[in-house]
């Protein structure tokens, strides 16, 4: 796989990135900016689903409706989100249409209106977004595992809290926005069909400020409790369990990569197989590797009913501490199939690409070769990933229940 890697940083420090694809007539950019959950003050949780919706409400010289009807002209497929440590933009377009999109997120990011009425509404879709979890039990749950796992400030959660959302003013979120937009801590990334020399210059027209500052790196504190339970008068419950792993800067990563799809791969794996199609006890379960730059785990979830709540529970932590004791070459060849075309497929996709890379600089300070992610997959085997888990042996669970009553 012939692949090639542009890089050039601003002399703010700003890093700009770039995969071509030649078989594309698309091109996709990302722009991750430290304005993540962690990076935000306490009592200000849920602050970035807010930034997320604001900035776009009017930019430039274009107010919200001027601005929307440009981006939509541009027939951008726009993606967002925010991550523990990030607040990620970008979207998917013609190639074509690229110098534009970029003048228009350079006046979103370093120019937004930030009006108060604006504001209101964005700080209620936020509030909604937190509401709408009553609906989705599953996501919630998940939200309040991560919380629990990672010591504080990692976990927070991205969608907020109530009060603090309540709480939150336009003045102090617009203090978030001037402290964390910080332009030397940027990266970005773009993939498919472009001119890496004009996207450069045309950024360092946009970006370049000269001036350089890197923020204060986040104080964690400890984790929380290890069970935590939800009331709610329902026919199911909905379990969350988490526990710790190596980092994706470990050597180990890749065995507890397939390790994990052993575990949770598809249909033929291990939680699937053991606790939904032999026991009949879920209709709902799966398992997979959640990394960030400072702590890492795996999560699983599972559906079932009260009456077999906890003997879900019990046989999906007897799965986990069952798997050190011996690995088929079929499981593994299985899960190193399943892991290689996930990175094919990904591959194939400037979006993917683009976030790849951009996650890739963030975390390991350089990005990786797709050949070298393969061949690091295609490496491991029944005695590297048995002596992996072996040495990282999975226990001190995090679990999190919603349901009608608590699980031992």
């Amino acid at each position: 796989m012939t692949e090639r890697l542009d890089k050039h940083i601003l002399k703010n420090g700003m890093v700009l990135l770039g995969e071509p694809m030649e078989a594309v007539e698309s091109v996709a950019f990302v722009c991750m900016l430290p304005g993540g959950a962690a990076r935000l003050p306490d009592g200000c949780c849920g602050a970035g689903s807010v930034i997320d919706d604001w900035i776009f409400r009017g930019a430039g010289d274009r107010n919200s409706r001027q601005l929307g009807d440009a981006l939509d002209g541009l027939g951008l497929h726009r993606a967002s989100s925010v991550g523990s440590s990030h607040i990620t933009f970008g979207a998917a377009l013609e190639a074509e249409n690229l110098p534009q999109a970029l003048d228009l997120y350079a006046d979103i990011i370093l120019e937004p209106h930030l009006k108060k009425d604006q504001f209101e509404l964005a700080r209620q879709l936020a509030i909604d977004g937190v509401h709408a979890l009553d609906d989705d039990p599953r996501q919630k749950v998940m939200l309040k595992l991560r919380e629990q796992f990672y010591p504080s400030p990692l976990g927070r959660s991205t969608l907020g809290n109530i009060d603090e959302l309540t709480a939150l003013t336009a003045k102090s979120t617009r203090a978030i926005i001037k402290g964390n937009f910080n332009l030397s801590e940027t990266i970005f990334a773009v993939a498919g069909k472009y001119d890496f020399d004009a996207i450069a210059g045309q950024m360092e027209n946009l970006f370049e400020t000269g001036r350089k500052k890197l923020l204060e790196p986040v104080t964690f504190g400890a984790k929380s409790s290890e069970y935590t339970h939800i009331h709610n008068d329902g026919a199911q419950v909905h379990i969350g369990l988490m526990t710790e792993t190596v980092k994706p800067t470990d050597e180990d990563y890749y065995n507890a990569m397939v390790a994990v799809s052993v575990l949770s791969g598809g249909m033929s794996a291990r939680l699937f197989t053991e606790v939904r199609e032999k026991r009949g006890l879920c209709y709902a379960i799966g398992a997979r590797y959640h990394g960030l730059k400072d702590a890492a785990g795996v999560m699983c979830y599972a559906g079932t009913t009260p009456e077999n709540g906890q003997k879900t529970l019990d046989v999906i932590i007897g799965e986990f501490n069952r798997l050190s004791e011996g690995i088929s070459e079929e499981e593994i060849q299985r899960a190193k199939v399943g892991l290689k075309s996930s990175l094919i497929l990904q591959s194939e996709s400037s979006s993917s690409r683009a976030g790849g890379i951009a996650g890739d600089y963030y975390m390991f300070g350089r990005v990786r070769n797709l050949d070298e992610i393969k061949n690091k997959v295609e490496a491991t085997s029944v005695d590297s990933v048995l002596g992996f888990l072996r040495n990282n042996k999975f226990q001190d669970f995090t679990v999190v229940t919603i349901g009608p009553k608590c699980l031992k």
